[in-house]
């Protein structure tokens, strides 16, 4: 901790030491602290430097004397508060009552970042993952500490292209910025998923003297990274009296009774011609192989399916997956309904979940057939050739197939038929 205070005291004094002093001219200052001894170096960054700019110290000392890091420090008696003849590069000593006050001058104009050259290199070890760039420019802008050793600054710039993001089931493109600093031993920015070019603009000098930044823009660059995305489509399918909704978009897990018929969107950035792989498991067993864009498929048996996915050009590939599990099969039969019109019951209906097959049957109390129907999503109304039944006991026969629907063979990977025969009362009530 007290290591800590000392720090934030020392800050403290060096920003109070450079605070009293003012220059002429359009410049900002940067303070640096980097040799062994830990002094503090102030950089005046100018945007030119002329021959009237000037350096002065404000405060209250009684002798003060400006020197080159070059020269000898002497006649620190004097009174002296003014640098003149200020020069790009030079390093300069101010002693103010005994202290030293370090201070670098750069004239930025002397240094603009010009690059001859910025371009993307295609032979590279990971170009699904960057982009690697061939720069040369004169970017590096030195200063130096009192013990005249020099020291390169840190200029930032920005690189802007263009990418895409998937959001809300679709690709969208927009722009987006990589922040570098130069100078760098290798300059990469990660691969973008469309094809674009790249701008490189700064650097935050030029933002800070507030000039127009430097920029210089790439060759067209077209992409080879692969991103897919699963997203689904209910094609067809029978909907059980539970009301299950749509499958969305996309989702990692989706759970339906079936049959059910699902088309697959792959969703790839397509950057160049691409190969598509769908591989549907169940138990870690490969039920079906597909090389199309999108694929189809129809789930019967019950069981947890995995839907496997990969897009891929000669460079790069992606993968994706998701989870389909189609529920048992089961058939539930009503024992009574009320015809009403009170929205409630108003017709004989079966529940049921993942059939493959469906017929029923309904009779009065003399063997007459009244109603069939072979949809599991309808039933019958109670009318007989548009009139009421009358209200009573009816027979009724229901013949279904489905894996794992017979009791006496519930292995969800076997079709089974199974016949259901009883009674359903049909109640009205008054006036009805």
């Amino acid at each position: 901790m007290k290591k800590l205070k000392l720090t934030f005291c020392l800050l403290l004094a060096t920003n109070f030491l450079i605070a009293q002093f003012t220059a002429t001219g359009n410049y900002k200052t940067y303070q640096k602290i980097t040799n062994s001894r830990r002094d503090t170096v102030n950089i005046f960054m100018y945007n030119g430097i002329t021959a009237t700019d000037t350096i002065k110290y404000t405060g209250t000392a009684s002798t003060a004397n400006w020197f080159k890091y070059s020269e000898t420090i002497t006649n620190t008696s004097n009174y002296f508060p003014e640098l003149t003849n200020i020069k790009d590069s030079t390093g300069y000593v101010f002693v103010a009552n005994g202290k030293k006050t370090y201070i670098w001058v750069i004239d930025y104009q002397k240094h603009l970042p010009v690059f001859s050259t910025f371009d993307y290199n295609l032979s590279q070890d990971k170009p699904c993952e960057s982009v690697k760039f061939n720069y040369s420019t004169n970017i590096p802008l030195n200063y130096c500490t009192p013990d005249n050793i020099s020291h390169i600054l840190d200029r930032e710039f920005t690189v802007k292209y263009k990418t895409l993001s998937w959001s809300n089931d679709k690709w969208t493109e927009i722009d987006t910025t990589q922040t570098i600093i130069l100078p760098t031993s290798e300059l990469l920015i990660p691969t973008p998923l469309c094809n674009t070019e790249f701008i490189i603009s700064g650097d935050q000098y030029a933002a800070d003297l507030g000039l127009q930044p430097y920029t210089k823009t790439s060759s067209s660059y077209t992409t080879v990274a692969v991103k897919c995305h699963i997203t689904t489509l209910i094609a067809s399918r029978e909907r059980d009296k539970n009301n299950e909704a749509d499958a969305p978009m996309q989702k990692k897990e989706i759970n339906f009774s079936g049959p059910i018929d699902i088309q697959f969107l792959s969703n790839a950035n397509e950057p160049s011609t691409l190969y598509y792989n769908w591989d549907i498991f169940k138990n870690k067993q490969l039920l079906i192989n597909r090389r199309d864009k999108e694929h189809r498929y129809t789930f019967t048996e019950a069981g947890v399916y995995t839907v496997k996915l990969k897009a891929s050009n000669q460079k790069c590939d992606d993968t994706d997956s998701i989870t389909v599990t189609v529920t048992e099969s089961a058939l539930f039969v009503p024992n009574v309904f009320t015809p009403n019109g009170d929205g409630m019951n108003d017709e004989f209906r079966v529940a049921y979940k993942s059939l493959v097959s469906f017929e029923a049957w309904v009779f009065n109390r003399w063997g007459r057939r009244v109603f069939y129907w072979n949809d599991p999503q309808k039933g019958w109304d109670g009318n007989i050739n548009g009139k009421k039944a009358s209200p009573g006991p009816y027979f009724y026969v229901i013949k279904a197939s489905g894996y794992g629907l017979d009791p006496k063979n519930p292995d969800p990977a076997v079709l089974s038929t199974v016949t259901k025969k009883g009674d359903i009362n049909l109640l009205r009530g008054k006036g009805n």
